[in-house]
Parts: structure tokens; sequence; C-alpha cells
């Protein structure tokens, strides 16, 4: 069998400090959360230390065009600079940050990202809904004990609501829906307090939306499961709050673990459609700036319930933020127990992918291997990127052909369609558009400005690792022209006063002359020579192969 995963196995990780202390920040529709996490990577665990709040409304986005308002844009970046300055006051390595379906959906949401950029110096991460569902999942399996039984997670944010069901060791179904707390608030409510007609289409509308979700939830139970229904963010947390206080005169410490009926909340429900805003405002554990959203919210829960037969929900104060931790602590090789499987996540789905659209693993897979050679012999004296570039290079080796399943005719344009609309989890939307893009240019034309997927990308530097990547893609490819394996390894000599770089080609059998792989590497060179600036001189080796690890 073919290891192709081996190459991401070899991956030195950093060697563990006693306590590392990280920040996670989430842009949500709603407001902007940020936590802040110590970890003790010996056991591997994580401690809160402290945590950040700032009700932004991401939301509230303009009627007529969909995009962010600059007033909104502007309180935005005057919280993250707030957050920013927390996180370096406690000492934070580094500062991890996501954005969801408020950003996701503006049209200038990625220009709303690359200003935080510009003028904060932070790097903030776009995510699909099925990312969103899974860090979700990592984040509840953070704080709860699954004790190896099925749980249903219900995630309901200001724009989206995330239904999961899972289990101890994987998320067998991620879902997320158009649904949140303040995108029906906006969108339906228009009477204070909500009118019978506004009230029943809520109830209508929600129930409706949520219905594909419910049926992809139960389609994967199996037989005799009965899962428990764990809920998390802001509106459940909010919902318990009021429910402990009535029933029990108390807030409880913690709210991790509490439970509440159905019964209870349909009784809530009914009585929160007749309170105007400023009187649900008064109700003893409402928190500024949720009692216009509240209803909206406590509607979706309820029909999320009913569909999914569940009669209780048991909170988790665990979400998104916590998860965003949990995959860095994975992909930073710092979690080797029960969530081990979870890092090679990304792997497992480019592998899915290329299974999905019929690709030779065989051959891609010595694509791959040739690509990731080159890409560390260039290392420090062509190109100077690391890691993360690495694992984008693999996986747009590994994808590079899927195009084929659509037509063999402009294939490569197919593959970047495929490939970006292919929900790869466990990477970032803009790590979703390197990986296309460099798939896109592993054959004719190399990278131009006006391509529009190139466009998609929007700094400098992922122009330039799409640029220089696909250049060094495209020898890989060229390597295996035929498709049989016929170059076992090369090997790079970069002489730099010169500009010249040699290419050694070992062949696999001593009596083939390679002359097809030859006369590929030499037509598709230009483009690498011109990206990096040297002369490509390819010759073949008849001598034993180097060993070059």
């Amino acid at each position: 069998m073919l290891n192709l995963v081996s190459s991401w196995e070899s991956i030195p990780t950093q060697p563990s400090k006693q306590h590392r202390i990280i920040a996670a920040i989430d842009l949500g529709t709603n407001s902007l959360h940020m936590v802040v996490v110590k970890i003790d990577p010996t056991l591997p665990a994580f401690s809160i230390i402290a945590k950040e709040k700032e009700t932004v409304r991401l939301g509230d986005r303009n009627l007529t065009t969909g995009e962010l308002k600059p007033e909104i844009i502007e309180k935005a970046i005057a919280a993250l600079g707030r957050f920013q300055e927390v996180a370096k006051t406690i000492n934070a390595e580094t500062i991890i940050a996501v954005a969801t379906s408020a950003v996701r959906e503006a049209p200038n949401g990625k220009d709303f990202l690359h200003t935080i950029e510009t003028e904060l110096g932070l790097s903030v991460n776009l995510i699909s809904g099925q990312e969103e569902a899974r860090r979700i999942y990592l984040g509840v399996l953070s704080g709860m004990e699954f004790n190896n039984q099925p749980h249903m997670i219900i995630d309901i944010g200001g724009g989206s609501t995330e239904l999961i069901l899972a289990d101890s060791h994987q998320a067998r179904t991620l879902t997320s829906t158009k649904v949140g707390a303040v995108r029906l608030t906006s969108e339906l409510i228009t009477t204070d307090p909500i009118s019978n007609t506004e009230f029943q289409y809520l109830q209508a509308y929600a129930h409706g939306m949520l219905e594909r979700s419910v049926e992809e939830i139960l389609a994967n139970l199996e037989s005799g499961e009965s899962p428990r229904l764990v809920g998390t963010a802001g509106t459940i947390e909010t919902l318990a709050m009021i429910h402990a206080r009535e029933k029990s005169g108390v807030i409880p410490s913690t709210l991790n673990g509490y439970q509440f009926s159905l019964q209870d909340l349909q009784e809530l429900v009914n009585r929160l459609r007749k309170l105007s805003n400023s009187e649900r405002a008064e109700i003893p554990g409402m928190p500024e700036k949720r009692p216009e959203v509240i209803l909206a919210g406590a509607v979706i829960l309820q029909e999320a319930m009913t569909l999914l037969g569940s009669e209780s929900v048991t909170v988790c104060e665990r979400s998104l933020r916590e998860g965003v931790i949990v995959d860095w602590m994975l992909t930073h090789g710092l979690i080797e127990d029960k969530l081990r499987y979870q890092s090679s996540v990304r792997e497992r789905n480019v592998l899915k992918l290329a299974d999905k659209y019929h690709i030779n693993l065989e051959y891609s897979d010595r694509v791959a291997k040739f690509a990731e050679s080159l890409f560390d012999q260039t290392q420090g004296t062509l190109h100077h990127w690391g890691t993360d570039e690495r694992q984008m290079l693999w996986a747009a080796a590994i994808l590079h052909n899927c195009g084929h399943y659509i037509s063999h005719s402009s294939h490569h344009k197919h593959s970047y369609y495929l490939i970006r609309n292919g929900e790869l989890l466990g990477y970032t939307e803009t790590e979703i558009e390197i990986i296309a893009n460099l798939a896109r240019y592993h054959r004719k034309s190399p990278p131009k400005k006006k391509h529009e997927n190139y466009q998609s990308l929007l700094t400098k530097q992922q122009r330039q690792i799409v640029s220089q990547l696909s250049a060094i893609l495209r020898l890989a490819v060229a390597l295996d022209r035929r498709q049989i394996g016929a170059v076992a390894q090369v090997q790079c000599e970069y002489y730099s006063q010169l500009h010249q770089v040699n290419l050694l080609i070992f062949p696999t059998q001593l009596d083939d002359d390679c002359d097809l792989e030859l006369w590929s590497l030499n037509y598709k060179k230009g483009v690498f020579e011109e990206e990096f600036g040297v002369k490509l001189v390819a010759s073949l080796e008849k001598s034993s192969i180097p060993n070059l690890s």
C-alpha cells in the first residue's frame, strides 16, 4: 500500500515548552470574542486565563448591497486592537483569528480582512461553515467527556447555526445553515413586541431552514442510538442563565453541563414573544445587547430540538474559540491522545476528494513526492517558504489532475473549480484558494493578473506562494510525464554565482533514457526559470541513487 502521508509525518514539530500562552479570536456575526489560554503540553490540556467580548454586530450589514458597514468595520478594528493589547499584556506568543458567516457573505468581507492585516498586522482566517462546525466539535470535545457515546451539538450564532453529529472519535456529520439570531431578527422581525403573524412566520422559517441539516444528522444515526443534545454559544448560554435564575434563584458558577428541557424552553419562548425589547432587557440574567435577538435565537433552538426529537439540551461553555486552540495544538504536534486522528484531518480530506474524483493516487503521490523533494532542496536558496506552504503544495500535487473528472480539455481550470468548492476540511478559505490556484497553474499559462482566480488572492505574499510553488509543481509533473515512475529521484545543485540550477535525474531502470521526461522538463522549465531568475539544466545520471534524506 502507498504511504501517502509519510511526508506529512516527517515534519518536525517545535519542542514543547513547559507552558505556552495562545489567544484565539472569533469574529462572529453578533460579537467578537477572544479567549487566552495557557497550554500544558505535558497533559496535553489548556486552561482559560482571560476572556474578552465586544458586541459589534458585523451581521448588521447594508440591506441593499450586503456589505459590512464602515462604522461597524471601524468598531470591529478598534475592538481587535484592544484584544491584541490584552493578549500582549498576558504574553500570548501568538493570536489565531477566524471569521465566519457575516464576513464570508459580505461582498467586502475579504477587503475587511485585508484592512485588519494592514492596520493591525493581524491575520484573520476566513473559514467555511463546515470547517466552523468541525472546530466547534473540537472545542466541545475539549470541554466535555463523550464516553464514546454519540452526541448532537447545536451552536446558534448570529448568522448561522451549526448542527453536528459526533462521538469521541470523529465528527460523523458537520452541517451549517444560514439561520442565526441576528440574521433572523434583522430579516424577519419588524414589530415590537412581535406580532402573531411575524412570530408564526419566524417559527415556520426556522423549521424549514433546519430540516435538511436535521435529516442529514438523523440519517447518520445507527440503529438504537439516542444521542444527547449539547448546546453552545451565546443564545443557549443566555437561555440557561435565565432558566437557572428562575428555577433556583442563582446562576451556577459554571454553565458547563447545565440542562433544561424543551418544555421549559417552549414556556420561555411564549413569554419572550409577548415582551418588548425593553421589557426583555429587564429580565434578570439578560446580557446587554442580547434582548433584541434572544427571541429569534430561542425559536431556532426550539425548532431544532423539535425536529431532532430532543427533550432536553445540555450546555457546553466551550465552542469555536476553544476549537481554534485545539486545532492549533493538533497542527503543532501538541496532542497525541484520543484526539490524535484529528491531526490528519487535512490529509484525510485531500485523499477523500481525490477518491471522489477518481484520481490515480499512485501517480499523484509520485508527483507530490517530487514536488516536496524540489521544495526541500531549494528551500533557503531559491525560496524561504515553510511547513504550511509545503503542506499546501502537497495537497495541490495530489489533486492537480482532479479536473479530468469533468473533461480532459482545460482540466487544470476544472481542477481549480473542484478544489475551490470541495469543502476541504482542516483548511482556511485562503489556504483552499491557494491550493486551487496551485493546481490551476500546473500546466499551460503561468499566473497572470488578469485571471479572476489569481485576483482572488488578496496579498502579494499569497500571489508569490502561488507563482513560486506552481513553478515547482510544473517540474514535478514533468518528472512523471509517462506516469510510470520512470524517474526514481532528483537532485538539485544550485550555483549562485552562475544563477544556475542543475537538475540530476536518476532513472528507476538503468536502461531507460527518460527522453520524454527530459523533453517535458525542458518544455516546462521556462516558468521556473523566470520565476526564480535562474537557468535550469536537466541531465540524466546513470550512477547510483544518492541518499537525500
